[in-house]
Order: C-alpha cells, then structure tokens, then sequence
C-alpha cells in the first residue's frame, strides 16, 4: 500500500510539475502561430543554421517558433515529458552561433541525461532524481550551437512499439488518435510528425527509431553500434550489451536527416564520448562505380507483410526496376533463427533490469508483462506448452521462442553471443557472395498498431531487430499512406502459419487504418550509415520523380 500511495504521489507530482513549466512560460509561447512562425517551421534546419550563422535570424525566434508548435503537438498527442523551454531561453542566447547546429532547437528522448533534470522514463520511482551533469550527447549539441529544448515520452521499460506509462500517460499517433506512434521513441516520432522539431534524438534496440519513424511517417537511420553518442543517459536495462542500444538521429524530413547526422559527426563526437569510434564522415557517391545492386527480403518467415507494408515495399521495388536498378529477391539466413538468438540475448537475465523499479500498482507495458509471466513459469510447463504447440497446433515457430523463454546462466549467455557472432558471419557471407549493397523490406507487418496492440504484437518485431542483431546500418522513410480499399486484407483466403501471425494481422484493419504513414526500411551493412543515407535519397527522388512522394502530415493552421 505505501509503494502504491509513493507511485501515485510520483506521478501527481510529476505531472504537475509539467503543467506548470508549460503554465509558467510568457504568454509570447501560448500565442497561436504567426506567419513569421509559419515560415521558420517549414525551413529546413540548414537554411535556419545558415541564416543564424549570417547573423539574419536571432536563435530566440527559432526557439519560439518551434516551443509554439511543440506545446501544440503535446495538446494533440501527449509527446512530451521534461519542458525545459524556460532553461533554453538562456541557451539560445548564449549559443555558438557559428555551429554547424547554430541556433536549432533539438528534441531528445527522455533517456537523454540533462544536468538537473530527471530523466525517470517513465518509472515513478525514478521520479525526482535529477541527473548530476549532461551527457556526452547534450554536451556536443550544445558546443555545436544546438538549443535542446524539450524531452519525449516513452514506455515503462524501454521494450515497447507503444509510448505509455504512468508517469507521463499515454501518447498518441498525430494521424490516428486510436494508433501508437512507435516506441520507444515514439513521444519523439509524435513530435516531429505533428512538425514540433525537426532534429530529434532517440535509441534503438529493436526497432525503437525505425518502428516510431515507420508508425509516424518520419526518418531516420539506426546507426550502427560506437558510431553515436551514448555515455551519461539513462537506461531501463543497465549492461546489457547482448543486443547493445544504440542511439541515433530522428528527423522530420530527409534532408534534415543528412544535415543533423553531417553536423554532429563533424563535431568529432569519439572527443566526448569513450564509445564512439572516430570515423569522421565519408561522403559517398552511389552513381559512380560498379551499379547498386538492391536485395529484397518479403518476409521473414515469422509474420507475412500486411497488404499495406507490402504495397509500400513493392511501389519502392517498381520504381527501382523502372529506372534499370538490378533488384533481386533475397533468400536470407533464417530471421527466425535470429529472432530467437535475439530474444534469449536481450532478455538473458529473465526481464527483471528492465521491471525491478516498477512498484507495486504501477502499469507496466503489456508486452512485457506477457513475457515477464512466460519467464516466470516453471521451466517443465514451458515444456510442455511448447511440445503442445509444436505436435498437436503443428506451430513450431511459436514452440521455438516458448521452450527458449528462460534466465540464462552465464555459461548459456556466452554460448548465445557465439551463436550471434555466427549469424552474423552468415549473412556476411550471403551479402559478400552475393555482392549485394542494400536490403529492402518492411519496417514491420504492421502499420501503427493499436494502443494496447503490444500484448499480442511484441513477439512480431522480427523485422526491425533482426538488424539490431546484426548490427547493421538501417534506415525508414516514409512511403505512403495505408488506403482501406487497396490495402484490404482478403480474410476468407489469408491462413496465418502460426500464433505470431495470427496475433498481429487479428490488429490489422484497413479501414479503422486508412490514413496512416506506412515506410520502407533501407537496410546497409555495419557502420554504412552514409551508403544507407545516399540509398535512401536515390529512393525518395524516384518517388519524386514519379509523383509518389509521400506528403507529410501539417499542423500550422
């Protein structure tokens, strides 16, 4: 009772806490738009550093401009969690206005550690327990003449395609106030959607960008491990380095993309953080040399794409064969086996880091509540579920993640990071003898899922965290919009070939959908975050080309 009453008050406060930061900002930030705001919000983030860096533009507007549409975005969806507006008042006026970053206001995940600000994710019990410095991230933002700005939702523990918890509530898809708009990045995702940033910053573990960027219809490219900042933040899952998180840039466009991912490498971040290797950026010309050779995985043999993923992936394909690209059909090394490598890794120690702070009567995310059980069964009633699935529902892809749904002992541990180590030489091998330069498929089987929808559909982010597992360049941009005729499932002949399957498509509705953004995910090899970015603008300037860019959602008027 008394951790229920401490939740409770946590959550009261904090949220109060928020109101008020918001409240107390001049009456200048609570004033609709102006057509001088307008302006600012469709720049994009290289023309407003120039203009600052010219001495035409005082970074103060910019901050206005976009904290107007910031409060804005967390009316409509919920985004944010630490306003700290007020404090960037004094950074727009102190900042380096000569950066490569000059001026720009910045939105970053709650993760990220601000000296003097709480960075709870979402745990109440985390709650007043402010940072003691910044990062290494929010140190070279700053330097770099960035205005960090404001702070995004997440869900408790981290390990979620939704963005909920009781700290912060929940947050909502701007294009669908029924949908999530990805996790665990999905506060940022909403906010850059709805147009309230620009540059973002968020973390990947199996999908955390790419999902959010996919669900919410904006960029971003995982990058691979040691080549992003990430020492001094917080973390659900502390030392967990099976499938270690890496962070990386979320934009509202692909142009801003490039920008924010060129200005923070030229800041040579390997000087503020031990992890980061130094490799300065490596311009890439993808017109000269031997022709692009593309590959495309259409499934991954645990979850079919939905009608919609699949229209997206094959509009991207068309397009790419249309103008004399070599694209081939890909026969991967098992994604399953992957997946299983991957979930016995990245919960090794049973799920219990990421759900030790949760107190008592404090919501946890339905996914991992759904796996926390599975751990906790007996290991012979795993058994014999598994043995049940596997001979008399004939499922043996579900059988093979159940029988493996167990804390691992040390020695079990290494012996999976030996198994990872030989997937990944696999696919090394597949993508050398094949010469192949980039993978397409879908961000996930899904467009944005349901609230709620993780209970069922965490086991299906198979197509996301296989690059997690093998730590390669990955990037989403957003294609298209889900259309409830073209995209109708035919129920009568779909047959799900297992429970995963069954689960997710039992979300999918083309018509309660109808509207959403729906990506295609880019996929280069480890530490190819260039190659993967140019990739991407050949794709988007064909669907330009074509007249089959996808528009992005506006919210100014």
């Amino acid at each position: 009772m008394l951790s229920l009453l401490a939740h409770r008050r946590a959550c009261v406060a904090k949220q109060r806490e928020r109101e008020e930061r918001i409240r107390a900002l001049p009456p200048a930030y609570h004033s609709p738009l102006s057509a001088t705001d307008k302006q600012l919000l469709a720049c994009p983030a290289s023309e407003i550093v120039a203009r600052v860096q010219a001495g035409a533009l005082a970074p103060i507007d910019v901050l206005l401009a976009y904290s107007k549409q910031a409060l804005r975005a967390h009316a409509a969806t919920n985004c944010l969690t630490e306003v700290l507006i007020a404090r960037a008042e004094a950074w727009a006026q102190t900042c380096n206005t000569q950066g490569p970053l000059a001026g720009m206001p910045v939105s970053v995940k709650d993760t990220v550690g601000f000296e003097g600000e709480d960075a709870c994710i979402g745990y109440s019990a985390w709650v007043g327990r402010p940072m003691k410095k910044d990062a290494a991230l929010v140190r070279l933002l700053k330097d770099a003449g960035a205005v960090p700005f404001v702070k995004t939702n997440v869900p408790i523990t981290l390990l979620s395609f939704e963005s909920a918890n009781d700290v912060f509530g929940r947050t909502t898809n701007p294009h669908g106030k029924d949908y999530s708009p990805g996790g665990s990045t999905g506060g940022e995702a909403a906010l850059l959607a709805y147009g309230g940033s620009r540059l973002g910053i968020g973390t990947d573990v199996a999908g955390s960008v790419r999902a959010p960027a996919h669900f919410s219809g904006i960029y971003t490219i995982k990058a691979s491990m040691h080549r992003f900042l990430k020492s001094g933040n917080t973390t659900s899952m502390p030392g967990q380095e099976g499938i270690p998180a890496v962070y990386s840039p979320m934009t509202r466009t692909l142009e801003d993309l490039e920008m924010f991912w060129k200005a923070v490498v030229s800041m040579k971040p390997w000087e503020y953080d031990h992890s980061c290797l130094p490799i300065p950026w490596r311009e890439v010309d993808l017109a000269s040399g031997k022709p692009i050779r593309w590959a495309v995985m259409w499934d991954d043999g645990v979850v079919s794409p939905s009608p919609a993923c699949k229209r997206a992936l094959e509009t991207v394909v068309s397009e790419l064969t249309a103008r004399g690209h070599e694209v081939v059909t890909l026969d991967p090394p098992s994604p399953y086996e992957g997946l299983k490598i991957g979930f016995q890794l990245l919960l090794a120690e049973g799920a219990k880091l990421s759900t030790k702070p949760i107190r008592w009567g404090e919501t946890n995310d339905p996914g991992v509540r759904e796996a926390r059980i599975a751990f906790a069964l007996p290991r012979f009633m795993k058994r014999l579920y598994a043995w049940y699935l596997r001979y008399i529902r004939h499922d043996d892809t579900y059988a093979g993640l159940v029988e493996n749904c167990s804390e691992k002992t040390v020695e079990q541990y290494l012996g999976l990071i030996a198994k990872r180590e030989g997937y990944r030489e696999q696919w090394f091998e597949k993508l050398k003898n094949e010469a192949i330069d980039f993978v397409l498929t879908v961000p996930n089987a899904l467009p944005a899922t349901p609230h709620g929808g993780m209970k069922s559909g965490f086991k299906g982010c198979g197509y996301t965290f296989l690059f997690n597992i093998l730590d390669y360049s990955a990037g989403v941009l957003p294609v298209t919009h889900v259309d409830k005729e073209l995209d109708a499932l035919d129920t009568k002949a779909f047959k799900p070939r297992n429970a995963i399957e069954r689960d997710m498509y039992q979300m999918y509705d083309s018509k309660k959908m109808h509207g959403l953004p729906v990506g295609v995910q880019v996929v280069g090899k480890r530490l190819e975050e260039e190659k993967v970015l140019e990739a991407m603008k050949t794709i988007e300037a064909l669907l330009k080309e074509s007249r089959k860019a996808y528009t992005l959602l506006s919210n100014l008027e």
